[in-house]
């Protein structure tokens, strides 16, 4: 049971950092039209989504990959409902 929990856990992780990931790239991207050198503000974000993502992974995995499958799948959860509900509108004519 106790590993049950684990992979309950890790999967609720894994959709917090698909939360974390896919509003930061949503704001980033309406932002970048703000700044003056959109490159810059880009590349760090990228990396910044990135650092979190990978080390959140990391901490969440503890060295068994069944935590990291159930982590990926919330993360990849998330992003699907995040991509269909900040996604492009239609416009209207």
């Amino acid at each position: 049971m106790a590993g049950t929990s684990y992979l309950i856990l890790a999967f609720i992780t894994g959709m917090g950092l698909g939360v974390f990931f896919s509003l930061n790239l949503w704001s980033s991207v309406r932002r970048m039209t703000d700044e003056q050198t959109p490159w810059y503000f880009i590349y760090g974000s990228f990396i910044l989504r990135m650092l979190v993502v990978v080390l959140g992974f990391y901490l969440v995995m503890a060295g068994r990959w069944e935590r990291l499958v159930a982590a990926f799948l919330g993360f990849v959860l998330v992003r699907e409902i995040m991509v269909r509900r900040l996604g492009r509108k239609p416009k209207v004519s």
